[in-house]
């Protein structure tokens, strides 16, 4: 692993169990099947110095950068009630790429 792909957003808390539902069993398995990445690990917020810091975060560990716009990745995204049901609903959403030293 050379890289990590962190995702960070907010969800409304009216959808805040599906999101968390479908995330688990839907988005991560998919995502992980997507040659080049090799684990998913999600985190939410405990306590931060930042009010505006995002709830939820994802850490994507990725060989690199390019895989999160291959087809593979655009298909797995976009499968199950993720794309339809949840991203709609995501907010504050900031995609970072970090290259491991």
């Amino acid at each position: 692993m050379s890289y990590i792909y962190l995702v960070q957003m907010d969800i409304p808390v009216a959808h805040e169990a599906e999101f968390n539902r479908i995330y688990d069993t839907e988005h991560v398995p998919m995502l992980s099947k997507v040659p080049g990445v090799q684990q998913v690990t999600r985190y939410r917020l405990e306590k931060s110095n930042d009010s505006r810091m995002q709830k939820y975060m994802a850490v994507y560990e990725i060989d690199s950068p390019e895989i999160v716009d291959s087809k593979e990745w655009e298909v797995a995204g976009a499968w199950g009630d993720w794309a339809t049901k949840i991203r709609p609903h995501t907010t504050s959403r900031h995609h970072s790429f970090f290259k491991k030293l």
